[in-house]
């Protein structure tokens, strides 16, 4: 089966995307609160948007409560860049402490919460607060934050741009039938895009064998940004919608734009605070 060719970019794609692109960088070179409350933004409207969904299918999730835990884990990790108390379990803390908020407040409705909305509620504090709190955790690396912040970005959307070029020349054998689009010619174009990237980001920031710690790291963020992409696929599929919005002309919702994103960073970090040690060493 061959997938049915993708139409053209409309301009309003092209400008929002573009536009998203160099807030996206700026926000990125100034780090700290700066960063911070651009990212809060960006996971609230994609929580409003994970609810929408979850309500769809009859999930009455605690959305005011989970709004207001994602954002003050997302405070509590940047104030434990700092050091001191915060630094400490006082942050750590938040997660396990807001979903046992959540439940509690699901208590307390007049029609009991159920398994579902439980569920829905504790993997929306995961998915879009957990999750992008690493980006926080990235951004602050003291010496290293702003070079592997950009590059994690950067390999993102290269992978993005090699599935989608290799994906509509040469995309022959469906991927998923979660995402009918996608092929799996366009998602090793996304590997390989993302591992040439990878490589020259390796070189840049001066790794030893960086080319090949780049490669194989562009490799990893390739996987792992389109599992993110299909796991958003699978909630609007399973929810009956083909976007989780409508807030970015061109482009659908905000959850639609970020998914590749949601993942990423927790692997990256780990991978150069853990993995990359012990092989530099």
């Amino acid at each position: 089966m061959i997938p049915s060719p993708r139409t053209a970019t409309s301009l309003p794609r092209l400008l929002s995307g573009w536009a998203a692109g160099a807030f996206g960088f700026v926000v990125v070179m100034l780090g700290g609160w700066w960063f911070t409350v651009a990212v809060g933004l960006i996971v609230h409207l994609g929580l409003l948007e994970f609810f929408r969904m979850a309500q769809f299918k009859g999930i009455r999730p605690a959305t005011k409560t989970t709004l207001v835990a994602v954002q003050l884990l997302l405070v509590t990790t940047q104030l434990a860049s700092g050091g001191g108390w915060f630094a400490g379990d006082v942050a750590a803390a938040v997660l396990p402490a807001s979903g046992a908020v959540i439940c509690g407040w699901l208590l307390l409705q007049p029609v009991t919460g159920t398994i579902a909305d439980i569920a829905a509620s504790i993997f929306g504090l995961f998915y879009l607060g957990f999750l992008p709190s690493y980006w926080i955790r990235l951004r602050d690396l003291e010496g290293s934050g702003l070079a592997l912040t950009l590059l994690a970005c950067f390999l993102i959307v290269a992978t993005d741009i090699g599935s989608y070029v290799v994906g509509r020349r040469l995309g022959r054998h469906p991927l998923s039938p979660i995402s009918p689009g996608k092929t799996v010619e366009g998602a090793l174009g996304g590997v390989a895009c993302s591992m040439a990237v990878g490589a020259l980001g390796g070189t840049w920031i001066g790794w030893s064998w960086g080319w090949l710690i780049g490669a194989v790291l562009g490799a990893v963020v390739a996987v792992f940004a389109l599992v993110g992409d299909l796991t958003e696929s699978m909630m609007k599929r399973d929810a009956g919608l083909k976007d989780s919005g409508d807030a970015i002309p061109g482009h659908g919702g905000v959850l639609d734009r970020i998914d590749s994103y949601l993942f990423v960073p927790a692997v990256v970090y780990s991978l150069v605070t853990l993995v990359l040690p012990l092989v530099q060493g």
